[in-house]
């Protein structure tokens, strides 16, 4: 038989008010959350902080793979300025006034023209390259391929950028003035693009030794 329970006053407790032990209730939504538990979210701060290369519990394979992935990030944002020239430099021989440029100055179209068909190739080789490959175990090559890759399109588009520049430059103001204009132009591509990751790279090795 089961005895009812009787209402304990709050002095028969050896602690006080403040002391008493407080038992929180959680309740679920779902049986399943129970046995959830926090885990580290490797796109939070915390979670990053130990794949960025330099953490310990980083195996070769998460490594290739994060770099693949970076790699690949970077090729989305180079490839649409090039594929956007590359359009505009088709559309070009149909217009009218095509006709009345110069020898000189058809060279450099031809000559950006092909530039930004090389760039674009480059960019899309990666892609290619792990399609023919694909779960072969070539990773590590792909990737150092895939980057040598992405160097020379990015060196190829910041020179057809310049022509382009210096093309539209001398028909609107002159020979003259599209030389000034496309030094600048190719100055700055050259410093943002290679001249400040170069010098920060040569800057690290010297700590480093």
């Amino acid at each position: 038989m089961l005895t009812p329970l009787r209402a304990t006053s709050a002095s028969a407790y050896p602690w006080s008010d403040d002391d008493k032990p407080r038992v929180i209730r959680r309740g679920f939504a779902h049986p399943s959350e129970r046995y959830l538990c926090a885990v580290d979210d490797p796109r939070s701060a915390t979670g990053m902080s130990s794949h960025d290369g330099s953490g310990s519990d980083e195996d070769p394979e998460e490594r290739l793979n994060r770099e693949l992935l970076e790699l690949l990030n970077e090729l989305r944002v180079a490839l649409p300025g090039a594929q956007v020239l590359f359009a505009f430099l088709l559309t070009v021989p149909f217009s009218g006034r095509f006709r009345m440029l110069t020898n000189g100055q058809r060279a450099i179209y031809f000559t950006t023209f092909v530039g930004t068909t090389i760039a674009t190739g480059l960019f899309m080789a990666p892609t290619a390259y792990h399609r023919i490959r694909f779960r072969q175990g070539d990773k590590e090559r792909m990737l150092r391929t895939s980057n040598a890759f992405a160097i020379v399109g990015i060196a190829f588009l910041a020179l057809s950028i310049t022509l382009a520049v210096l093309l539209i430059t001398d028909l609107l103001f002159g020979w003259s003035v599209a030389v000034g204009v496309g030094v600048a132009v190719l100055g700055f591509l050259a410093w943002v693009w290679f001249a400040i990751p170069l010098s920060r790279r040569v800057r690290d090795e010297s700590d480093d030794v």
